[in-house]
C-alpha cells in the first residue's frame, strides 16, 4: 500500500510543478507561454491525469487482495508484481496523452492567442483552433470514456467484493479495520474521478465559463493537496499530533 502511495505522492508533486509555477509566473509577471510550452503542458497533463486513473486502479486492486485473499497478499503482491503494475500505470498513462497532444499540434490556430484559462487545456485549445475539430473532440471523448469508465468500473468491482467480504467479518472491529483500510482510498477515488468526468465528458461550449476553470482547478491543484491529508488521517501518530494541537 505504501509503495503504490507513494507513486501517487510523486505524482501529485508532477501534477502540480506542471502547470503553477507557470501560472504563477502569468499572474505575477505578466509572463506569456510559448506554443511549444503549451504543447508540453498539455501533454502532461493529460498524462498526469490519466496515469492517476490507472493507479488509483490498481491500489483497488492491492485493497481487494489484502482484504478478500489476505494469507496471499504477500505472494500475489510481491515486490515484482508492485513494481510492474505500478511501471505500467506510468507509461499508459503517458501512452494515453499522446495521440490528442500529436493531433492538436497539427491544429492550425488563427486569430488571438489569449487563452482564456488558468493553464492549457485541451477545451480551450480547441476553442482557439480554426481547424475542424470534429474529429479530435470524439476521439479524445471515446478515449476518455474508456479509461475512466474502465478504471471507474473495475474500481467499483474491486469494492463490491471487498464490501461482500467485510460483511462476512463475524468480529466488529474486524469489520472497523477493514472499512478503515480502504475509506481513504475510496474517498479520494470519489472527489478524483467526479471531479475529472465533469470536467471533461460533459458536454462543453464555445465559451469557457467559471466553472470549467473551477473543476479543472480541482482536480489539479486542490485534490493533490487534499490527497495526502486524506491519506494521512489514518495514521495513528497523525492523529494523536492533531489531538494535541486541538
Amino acid at each position: 500500500m505504501y509503495f503504490f502511495l507513494s507513486n501517487l505522492a510523486l505524482l501529485d508533486i508532477c501534477l502540480t510543478s506542471n502547470t503553477l509555477p507557470k501560472m504563477l509566473a502569468i499572474f505575477l509577471m505578466n509572463k506569456a507561454i510559448s506554443f511549444r510550452a503549451c504543447m508540453t503542458q498539455l501533454y502532461l497533463l493529460m498524462s498526469f491525469a490519466s496515469v492517476e486513473f490507472f493507479l488509483l486502479s490498481v491500489m483497488a486492486y492491492d485493497r481487494y487482495i489484502a482484504i478478500c485473499h489476505p494469507l496471499h497478499y504477500s505472494i500475489t503482491m510481491n515486490k515484482r508484481v508492485c513494481i510492474l503494475l505500478s511501471a505500467s500505470s506510468w507509461i499508459l498513462g503517458f501512452l494515453d496523452g499522446l495521440p490528442h497532444s500529436v493531433v492538436i499540434t497539427n491544429f492550425s490556430f488563427c486569430g488571438h492567442n489569449v487563452i482564456n484559462h488558468l493553464f492549457c487545456d485541451f477545451h480551450t485549445m480547441l476553442k482557439l483552433s480554426c481547424s475542424d475539430t470534429s474529429t479530435i473532440k470524439l476521439l479524445m471523448l471515446t478515449l476518455n470514456l474508456f479509461l475512466a469508465l474502465g478504471s471507474v468500473l473495475l474500481i467499483l468491482t474491486s469494492y463490491a467484493k471487498i464490501i461482500s467480504a467485510i460483511l462476512k467479518i463475524q468480529s466488529v472491529e474486524g469489520r472497523r479495520k477493514a472499512f478503515s483500510t480502504c475509506s481513504s482510498h475510496l474517498i479520494v477515488v470519489s472527489i478524483y474521478s467526479g471531479t475529472v468526468l465533469f470536467a471533461y465528458v460533459r458536454p462543453h461550449t464555445k465559451v469557457t465559463t467559471t466553472v470549467d476553470k473551477l473543476f479543472d482547478a480541482l482536480y489539479n491543484t486542490v485534490i493533490p493537496m487534499l490527497n495526502p491529508i486524506i491519506y494521512s488521517l489514518r495514521n495513528q501518530d497523525v492523529k494523536v499530533a492533531l489531538m494535541k494541537i486541538t
